[in-house]
């Protein structure tokens, strides 16, 4: 059968520099290992000095891929000026009141970034606190980490990456002067303000680990800032924020299924953090303050599911935990937010979210209320008031076919207001698509739910090519939320799904767990399943399936082009983890100690050591038929660096039997996220969904 995307003749090919190590008396032997510069870290923030090797062979790749997909470059400007042609180019967010003003996100048209303003909420002067678009205008990498305005509303604490590293840059802007202080503080993480002139920030050590806590007052120097805690155990991560009470600065550092959490009072800043309960093995906990208590939400008492609690603000202890919202089976506390006078919540149950809140004083089981919505499938955000005495929340909703709406809810009256609609500009009709909510039977039995969404007027007979989408780790529910790029490969005739599959929470906790250590595999079955439940039910066919998956979902992606090609059409791995052993055997890359929570740990276990390496998608490239691929990497990447995918490219190349394409394309100045800019992330989609196109026949 001939490929609809064949390999252009004269593909890079890597040397072969034969290295070995041994773990547990097994010898493994890697070709590509020395794509891992020996100057990593010094080439994560500065590019450039990759050495000269690596960057001829990423290069060649680049050269490789440029040619490869020249063909459809006129297709990827027509996806790029379709999915232009669906956002709002002037477009605001719905104010949001903050103290005594209204705070405003927008754009203007052809804007890239942001603008941040506020307008006073007794007069009508628009401020600019921010914009964007001027601080990003000398930099061809601009990501802002996140904004906080002071407590009394006169300054703006900002950061920015500016060549996708995440080593982020904080500035403070003097709002009243439109300028920033003459000094700015590097390598941070979190921030939270405790008064108008102290601040809390975390650094972020060399191996990219936010592990320490400063106090820093405004206008000293940084180097005079107080170290006020810092994290021994490299397993765990640390943050900072401000509870919407503005009574508590808290310290969270845990790892992905364990947490901590230290309190400082605002009102005096300089007072060492008290725990408010001690790490224990497998505890989870998420505090938030209202009045004369915390209100948590844990696993603790196997609370598989999570439950909440409160516990006096005098005696935090988890000895002293008392249940407000009982543990549920199968329904899943996802997040929490404590007002003066309220209690909400988000749960999920059967892939579905749901938001539900009481009066505090109200019994959480018997007189909590939710808010109901219509659809099969949907999407919800919880976007809280910044201010702690209020009765508004608001929320946003959308579906696979419904643009996202922004609600305020008025929680005394239990009525609803629609703010906001996003515009499709060019025009949406949800009336003429399609979303169905299925169920795909796994190896084991497990029911694996998964999204479908299609044109009105797509054939549900088979001939239909599919784009099915995953992740499955971490956690991580995959929302069943509105795309508007999406949309370019449905009305071409996709259809579009997403698979809930073990790994994430959409079903529980305990869909979680099922695929975590030696249970990963069961991600792989349930992605798979989903795929031969597509063509058992005629929504698409065999060798009619792309599959697309970043990071984590790069490595579902990779095992399962390695179980099942021959249900592919394509795949497309974004910024994969698919070189899993070899990392989760180095412990000074930037988030491998945190790692042995969700893969165990093969460094000291040789059950662990089994299990990745028996999946591990670089460690089983075979020489079988594979289909046509794209990979992408970043050179600035801390999470997945980018030789964990050249590898993986230079072995597939040299190992796999059919004449398909397999492309590398590694933005050599940046890191995960890919481009930034509302407008220049869309090159990103459009070359992923050109690709697709093309691996079915489809791109003219």
């Amino acid at each position: 059968m001939t490929s609809a995307f064949p390999a252009l003749p004269d593909a890079p090919i890597a040397e072969k520099r034969p290295t070995t190590s041994t773990f547990h008396g097994i010898t493994l032997h890697d070709d590509y290992a020395w794509l891992r510069a020996d100057n990593w870290q010094e080439a994560m923030r500065e590019p450039d000095l990759l050495p000269d090797d690596i960057k001829a062979y990423l290069n060649a790749e680049n050269d490789y891929y440029a040619k490869a997909m020249a063909d459809t470059e006129g297709l990827q400007q027509t996806l790029i000026a379709e999915m232009r042609g669906r956002i709002k180019e002037d477009d605001s967010s719905v104010p949001q009141n903050h103290g005594p003003y209204a705070y405003v996100r927008k754009y203007v048209e052809g804007g890239e970034y942001p603008i941040f303003t506020r307008t006073p909420l007794d007069g009508d002067t628009v401020e600019t606190t921010l914009d964007v678009n001027i601080e990003a205008a000398p930099h061809d990498y601009f990501q802002l980490g996140g904004v906080s305005v002071s407590p009394d509303h006169a300054v703006l604490a900002w950061k920015a990456d500016t060549n996708g590293s995440e080593f982020y840059k904080l500035r403070f802007r003097d709002i009243a002067a439109g300028k920033d202080a003459d000094y700015v503080i590097d390598d941070v993480g979190g921030f939270a303000w405790a008064d108008p002139q102290t601040l809390f920030y975390v650094r972020v050590d060399k191996n990219h680990r936010p592990n320490k806590v400063f106090r820093h007052v405004l206008h000293t120097d940084p180097a005079d800032d107080v170290l006020v805690y810092e994290e021994a155990d490299p397993r765990y991560y640390v943050s900072v924020w401000r509870t919407r009470s503005g009574a508590f600065v808290m310290i969270g550092t845990g790892m992905n299924d364990e947490d901590e959490t230290h309190i400082i009072p605002t009102d005096t800043p300089d007072a060492a953090p008290t725990v408010i309960a001690p790490r224990r093995k497998g505890i989870q906990y998420d505090v938030d303050h209202q009045g004369d208590r915390f209100v948590i939400v844990t696993n603790a008492d196997d609370a598989v599911d999570f439950k909440i609690v409160t516990v006096p603000v005098t005696a935090p202890g988890a000895e002293n935990w008392v249940d407000l919202l009982p543990h549920e089976p199968g329904r899943m506390v996802i997040g929490h937010f404590a007002y003066q006078d309220w209690l909400i919540w988000m749960e999920r149950e059967n892939a579905l979210p749901r938001i539900r809140f009481a009066r505090r004083g109200d019994d959480l089981k018997t007189q909590s209320r939710s808010i109901a919505f219509d659809e099969d499938a949907y999407s919800l955000g919880g976007d809280p008031s910044p201010d702690y005495a209020t009765d508004l929340f608001r929320f946003t909703y959308s579906s696979p076919t419904t643009p996202a709406q922004v609600f305020d809810f008025d929680l005394a009256a239990e009525t609803r207001v629609l703010r906001k609609t996003t515009e499709i500009p060019s025009g949406h009709d949800p009336a003429d698509y399609v979303t169905r909510r299925i169920t795909a039977p796994s190896h084991d039995g497990a029911e694996v739910p998964v999204t479908i969404l299609y044109h009105k007027d797509t054939p549900m007979d088979g001939s239909a090519p599919c784009l099915l989408y995953g992740y499955g780790s971490y956690g991580a529910s995959m929302p069943a939320s509105f795309s508007s790029n999406r949309l370019s490969l449905v009305d071409r005739g996709f259809v579009y799904a997403i698979a809930h599959i073990r790994g994430g929470e959409e079903k529980g906790r305990a869909w979680y767990e099922d695929a975590k250590f030696g249970k990963k595999v069961n991600s792989f079955h349930d992605f798979i399943a989903a795929g031969e439940t597509l063509i058992a039910k005629r929504y698409t066919s065999a060798k009619q399936i792309v599959i697309q998956g970043g990071s984590a979902g790069g490595l579902l992606v990779g095992a399962v082009v390695n179980m099942r090609p021959d249900l592919l059409a394509g795949v497309i791995a974004d910024v994969p983890f698919v070189d899993v052993l070899n990392t989760i055997l180095d412990e000074t890359l930037p988030l491998t100690p945190g790692e042995w929570s969700q893969w165990g740990n093969p460094i000291e276990s040789k059950q662990a050591f089994d299990d990745i390496r028996g999946y591990s998608p670089y460690d089983n490239v075979t020489p079988q038929d594979y289909p046509p691929m794209l990979v992408t990497a970043g050179v600035s990447d801390p999470r997945v660096t980018y030789w964990e995918p050249a590898k993986w490219v230079a072995k597939l190349r040299v190992t796999k039997t059919d004449d398909n394409i397999l492309m590398l394309k590694t933005n050599m100045t940046s890191g995960h996220f890919g481009k930034s800019g509302r407008f220049a992330a869309l090159e990103d989609a459009a070359r992923s969904y050109a690709f697709a196109l093309k691996a079915v026949g489809r791109a003219t």
